[in-house]
């Protein structure tokens, strides 16, 4: 797991409602959970998972 650290202080509600529209740009299976404190967005968490498929004909 990887974390970005980026300053939103100063930022605009656009530039955060662009922080997670790129979250969630690509995004097919999986959550965007958004953390809040003190009425500022402080934390935007993605959560991506990759379900796998058995070949055709084998039993899992």
């Amino acid at each position: 797991m990887t974390a970005t650290l980026r300053n939103l202080e100063g930022q605009d509600e656009a530039s955060i409602l662009r922080e997670i529209q790129a979250a969630l740009n690509g995004l097919k299976f999986g959550s965007v959970e958004i953390t809040v404190h003190n009425g500022q967005v402080v934390q935007i968490e993605r959560k991506e998972k990759f379900r796998l498929q058995a070949p055709a004909g084998k039993n899992a």
